[in-house]
């Protein structure tokens, strides 16, 4: 076993996390975590209002009731002692609030008094519409000390305010996609004060490092976590597309990739107020579902990287347009399953800050996507370079590319794509897709000793790398990547 290997069976991958894994893998549609309310009656009460005036079919919900407004703004429901929140499914047309630190507040403390509670939740249209709209997905900057967070700071921050000033006159939001921290919640702040310089309302969902890991139950490792950021799991509209966050965390005192009954009840009601046929964009931190493990040559993937009753979640999104985007691999995946298009994207801090990228070769950075009407389209953004840098070159028999041919590493690449080489201005073909190790990669991270930082990263198999042989004659390589929107990036190397 790799010492990556070995350091993620630490992480996540436990003896109980197996038989409980087993267990839900076995009776996909009969989970065996049942949440249920042991609390009080709490009847919540309260209004959503913009500029004096109610706004009618807005929905509110404690985690586990789901209501909507009324004509005049007002909604009545009952919740429980036990729920800590009231937000809302914030509205298209109107700015997302913010804590003085810039992260979304679409949420309130649910203070019961003699089984009562009130709530006021004042919104503000926005200038214009966001019928296209976007927003930056940044996963996994999981900082462990102060000097991930100095670079942070120092690259990411900058990064996205200058992406952000470039995307001036389109509606922005942020995604911190999981795996804030390294299991170092005192660095919250630091987090924080990043967000709050990046100058965008940014969202947030919870990641495996960001759990307070003395604890033995899933309830009660999120407690920091909500008490800077709210609810775990939530839902908002931005012009035709619904966005859902939600926690695949279960923590048990290690975790696996699983969404507990109260998540998915409450998921079902959120959906029946949303047509069908519509986009419905999913953020969760570990992936539904990724191929690693089949790359890496397992037999089965571990269950601390994917969602293991990912079905039941499959079945709620089934009726629309789905899109499941996720972080936690340290890697670039696009795919296919369950009807939805999953996304697991590249992290922030790369390699665990060891360097400029992950085991895969994608540089640090984070995900740029773009919305016109219910349509998304999307480009990897690596911190520090041009959003047009989309690939990276290896010229045969040279100093990390040993072999003979040509290879080239395309990390947003999907089964759209497409990548042609060029010798001396001769376009010569397409070349070949094919798993392998991304050579930068095995330089940095192979052995025992490397990275200096965290020995335990090693480089891992992907599937997004091309391949060909070259004529002996050739003097100027031109590798030409299109994505499935027609756009065209080129790498150009002379031998």
């Amino acid at each position: 076993m790799s010492n990556r290997r070995a350091f993620l069976k630490h992480a996540g991958l436990t003896a109980a996390s197996l038989l409980i894994a087993e267990s839900i893998i076995a009776r996909p549609y009969n989970p065996i975590f049942r949440i249920k309310p042991l609390g009080n009656p709490v009847r919540v009460r309260g209004s959503v209002k913009s500029r004096g005036k109610g706004l009618a079919n807005v929905t509110v919900s404690d985690g586990v009731s789901v209501a909507q407004t009324k004509s005049d703004g007002t909604f009545d429901f009952i919740s429980d002692s036990r729920q800590p929140f009231v937000f809302l499914s914030l509205p298209s047309g109107y700015t997302i609030p913010t804590n003085p630190t810039g992260t979304a507040l679409f949420y309130q403390l649910l203070k019961a008094n003699s089984g009562e509670a009130t709530a006021e939740f004042i919104l503000d249209p926005l200038p214009t519409p966001d019928t296209k709209h976007a927003f930056l997905q940044l996963a996994d900057p999981q900082t462990l000390d102060a000097a991930d967070v100095a670079r942070f700071h120092a690259e990411t921050v900058p990064d996205v305010q200058a992406t952000a000033k470039r995307m001036s006159d389109t509606p922005l939001f942020g995604v911190g996609c999981g795996d804030l921290m390294f299991d170092r919640l005192e660095f919250f702040p630091d987090y924080e004060k990043a967000v709050k310089w990046m100058g965008i309302p940014c969202f947030q969902v919870v990641g495996n490092h960001d759990v307070e890991v003395d604890q033995k139950t899933d309830e009660g490792s999120i407690r920091t976590f909500s008490r800077y950021f709210g609810p775990t799991y939530y839902s908002f509209n931005r012009g035709d597309i619904h966005y859902v966050v939600l926690d695949d965390i279960f923590w048990f005192g290690g975790y696996i990739g699983y969404v507990h009954q109260q998540q998915l009840d409450w998921l079902k009601a959120d959906l029946a107020l949303v047509e069908k046929g519509k986009t419905v964009v999913t953020f969760i931190h570990i992936p539904a579902y990724n191929l690693q493990f089949k790359r890496e040559g397992q037999r089965n993937a571990p269950n601390s990287v994917v969602v293991t009753n990912r079905e039941l979640l499959y079945r709620l999104l089934e009726p629309y347009k789905s899109y499941i985007i996720t972080g936690h691999m340290h890697e670039s995946e696009y795919l296919k399953d369950g009807g939805s298009e999953i996304h697991v994207t590249g992290a922030v801090c790369g390699a665990w800050w060891t360097g400029p990228i992950c085991h895969d070769g994608t540089p640090n950075g984070y995900s740029v996507y773009e919305a016109s009407g219910s349509e998304l389209s999307w480009q990897y953004k690596s911190t520090g370079l041009d959003v047009n840098h989309q690939l990276r070159l290896y010229t045969p028999k040279s100093e990390l590319n040993p072999t003979d041919e040509l290879i080239a590493n395309v990390w947003t690449a999907d089964e759209h794509w497409t990548v042609a080489w060029y010798e001396n201005g001769m376009k010569k073909g397409m070349m070949t897709r094919r798993n392998g190790k991304d050579p930068l990669s095995v330089k940095l991270h192979s052995g025992d000793t490397m990275p200096k930082k965290h020995s335990w990263v090693e480089p891992g198999a992907t599937d997004h790398l091309f391949f060909t042989k070259l004529s002996q004659d050739v003097k100027e390589i031109v590798v030409e990547a299109t994505d499935r929107w027609g756009r065209v990036y080129k790498e150009k190397v002379s031998l």
